[in-house]
């Protein structure tokens, strides 16, 4: 690491950073893992036994370390600035020609291999362990994947054909799935197809479908209506013929992809930023709503860099004097400091979602007030 950290001031801030930062995040990480067992108990029943419950929540635990890694970085590095104030070692930095301008640098340098680890957890290992750990969890319980919604999931497909297949044509179908099976078979699916004037077109249920390598839904056991206007002298009374058929295997070009029937069963927050990308593409296709997925995109692709503004809220503790606070007290004003982040970043993405407010511009507020802050604490406490 000789390369990032040329001076042996940053060698030495960011091991001191690294061991604080390691020790706090394995205690926090232990006690909310702690919550989520005890949260857990009351699941188990039969086969769901303490065991598989346990390896559960250890799962889920890439997750919970994305979540608290920001604190973590808050707190140690808190912690090994008061330390270096206390022992008067960071005043000699700052006689040696450490300036403010100069510590930022170098936080930024120490931030980077905490920015690779947080993107490496939430965009590789998190999305896969949280898979495994729905899949035991299912498997265990004997159920599959379903939504909280009595009625499954609800999706804007774009019409093809009267066969399912060919070009896109003018119209929409909604295409509904009861559950999804751990091997991304669909069971329980209704398709109802509209023209450009949202009349009704045609019904299918079918019972299971899977996706072939083709990129072909293969629908099972399809019963599919259709219905046709006979032309009467009374345009506002229109009379409808309906005709009934029982298809045994039906090939259905779609849009809709495991892909994007699984992204519907998480919440965005949980989501890798690949995934959002796509799913964020296919409700634009199909003129929908993102202004949900897309303030979780922005916050996903910001939130590794969070841990600088966080090492840059601490920095202005090194220079605070022993008198002024003992080092538990700092490391409590540190706490209190980055649950209000957390709280105020919650807020202020719920206040964007209301209010429509630019995606981009709801994701990155709130980091850059906290920055700002930073900057302001930092000026002020320098000037002596």
């Amino acid at each position: 690491m000789s390369w990032l950290f040329p001076r042996i001031y940053e060698r030495y801030l960011a091991k001191q950073i690294y061991i604080s930062f390691a020790f706090i995040l394995f205690a926090l990480t232990a006690l909310f893992l702690f919550f989520d067992v005890l949260a857990e108990l009351g699941s188990i029943t039969g086969k769901y036994t303490l065991p598989i419950a346990l390896l559960h929540v250890l799962l889920k635990a890439p997750n919970r370390i994305v979540e608290i890694i920001p604190i973590a970085g808050l707190i140690g590095s808190i912690y090994v600035f008061a330390m270096l104030a206390s022992q008067s070692e960071f005043t000699i930095l700052r006689v040696a020609g450490l300036d403010a301008k100069r510590s930022l640098i170098s936080l930024g340098k120490i931030s980077l291999p905490l920015v690779l680890l947080t993107l490496l957890i939430s965009e590789v290992l998190g999305p896969y362990a949280e898979s495994i750990s729905e899949r035991v969890r299912m498997q265990a319980l004997g159920s599959n994947f379903t939504t909280q919604f009595r009625s499954g999931v609800w999706v804007k497909d774009q019409l093809r054909d009267e066969d399912g297949v060919g070009p896109i044509r003018p119209g929409v179908r909604y295409v509904n799935v009861g559950s999804i099976d751990k091997n991304d078979t669909i069971r329980q699916i209704r398709m109802y197809e509209f023209d450009p004037q949202y009349r009704l077109l045609s019904i299918r249920i079918a019972n299971t479908g899977k996706f072939n390598e083709d990129g072909v839904w293969e629908l099972n056991d399809v019963s599919e209506t259709r219905f046709k206007e006979v032309r009467t002298s009374n345009p506002l009374d229109p009379v409808y013929s309906a005709s009934t058929k029982t298809i045994p295997k039906l090939s259905l070009d779609s849009e809709v992809t495991p892909q994007i029937l699984g992204v519907l069963l998480i919440s965005p927050e949980k989501m890798s930023i690949l995934s959002l990308g796509r799913f964020i593409h296919h409700l634009q296709v199909n003129k929908q709503d993102t202004q949900r997925h897309a303030i979780a995109f922005w916050k996903k692709v910001i939130y590794p860099f969070i841990i600088f503004i966080m090492l840059a809220l601490a920095l202005p503790f090194a220079y605070l004097k022993v008198r002024t606070g003992s080092v538990g007290i700092k490391i409590f004003g540190g706490i209190m400091l980055g649950m209000s982040f957390q709280l105020f970043n919650t807020l202020f993405s719920s206040a964007g979602l209301l209010g429509s407010w630019p995606a981009i511009f709801t994701a990155i507020f709130p980091p850059l007030i906290y920055f700002c802050l930073a900057m302001v604490a930092l000026k002020w406490v320098s000037r002596v």
